[in-house]
């Protein structure tokens, strides 16, 4: 027979295990009923939907390009040297000063010329008042032939040194070749300059002017003269049209580069001469690609994508994540290259905020 503290723990125990087990079933009942009601609520609650704009892809003609450097040229431009030297009698030389072709820019001292031109002169009038006077003669039988030849070479050696003379002071009159800007220039009235001194630069003021820069000999090879490229400065958004106007038959044998030279038409506002520029230069044939808005195109560090928008079994449009391979901007669409087929919808203003399979709420806009 067992005792009576014995029986009284054991009663204590098993009303602990039944205190334990309904505690639990409680629990377990009540975390159940709360995830019920969160599922009723839910499936009470609508999709959340994203707003924004979308635009159809479509189909353009591009062709690649390679892109050079190059430099603006005047159509004319020259550095000036006086041929002979001398002493610097009058300067007409203001630093980016417009002068016409003809203008006086340096006159050298010609003093001891024009004296020695006035002798000449006097020499040839005598000689040809001399030539006269011999052919009356030889008329009148009063000279032989011999002394009309004489004469006669005696007024044409006279000339000549008259025309000698003219030439030496024309070449000590250093004139524009044509109409141009001055550029700076360090000469002053009473210097001395010997043969072939500096003066100054002079650069054309044509309406027009030429580019030349180098491209690598395959898109050398593939350009002609009247093809059409894109100039542009480095502060200039704007590009300028151009055009080809020769490809140098030389290909250098240190960078296998060839160089090309295009003309900015009358009109293209071109830069400076001297000023560096960015070319575009065709570097193929014309292929069909796909463009769509810049707005469109993601980029991640899964690389650049689309969200398609694309119907669900219900019919209501929805976003998916598409990888493209992009291109060059032309303008403000941005060029696929794959990835992208048109006809295709894409999101435009409001991309940023999507996601897979979201459901959107979207207005059409038409990309040019």
């Amino acid at each position: 027979m067992r005792s009576p503290v014995a029986l009284g723990r054991g009663g204590w125990s098993a009303s602990v295990a039944l205190l334990a087990v309904v505690a639990l079933t409680g629990g377990g009942l009540a975390a159940w009923k709360r995830s019920s009601i969160k599922r009723a609520d839910a499936a009470h609650q609508p999709e959340p939907i994203e707003s924004i704009t979308m635009a159809v892809a479509k189909q353009r003609s591009y062709r690649p390009t390679a892109t050079a450097i190059g430099t603006i040229l005047a159509l004319n431009s020259v550095t000036l040297k006086n041929e002979l030297p001398g002493s610097v009698r009058r300067v007409n030389l203001t630093p980016g000063h417009i002068v016409a072709a003809g203008t006086v820019l340096v006159a050298l001292d010609v003093s001891v010329e024009e004296a020695d031109l006035a002798a000449q002169q006097a020499q040839a009038d005598l000689a040809q008042t001399t030539l006269a006077r011999v052919q009356r003669m030889l008329d009148a039988q009063a000279a032989s032939q011999e002394e009309l030849d004489q004469a006669r070479a005696a007024r044409d050696v006279a000339l000549a040194q008259v025309s000698r003379t003219r030439a030496l002071i024309a070449r000590k009159t250093i004139r524009a070749p044509f109409r141009a800007k001055v550029g700076i220039s360090d000469i002053h009235p009473g210097q001395y300059l010997d043969a072939g001194t500096e003066i100054t630069t002079l650069q054309g003021v044509d309406a027009a002017a030429n580019v030349d820069f180098n491209v690598a000999q395959n898109v050398a090879a593939q350009l002609r003269p009247g093809e059409a490229i894109a100039v542009s400065a480095a502060d200039d958004a704007h590009p300028i049209a151009a055009r080809i106007v020769a490809v140098d038959a030389r290909i250098d044998p240190t960078t296998r580069n060839a160089m090309v030279r295009a003309r900015i038409p009358a009109g293209g506002n071109a830069p400076a001469p001297g000023a560096s520029v960015r070319v575009a230069v065709p570097a193929g044939p014309s292929v069909n690609v796909v463009s769509i808005p810049v707005s469109a195109l993601r980029k991640g560090p899964g690389g650049d994508h689309v969200f398609l928008i694309l119907p669900d079994s219900a019919g209501r449009p929805r976003a998916h994540d598409q990888a493209v391979q992009s291109g060059p901007v032309i303008e403000d669409e941005v060029v696929i290259l794959a990835g992208l087929e048109a006809g295709q919808q894409v999101a435009t203003s409001g991309s940023f905020k999507l996601r897979e399979s979201v459901l959107v709420a979207a207005d059409t806009t038409s990309n040019r």
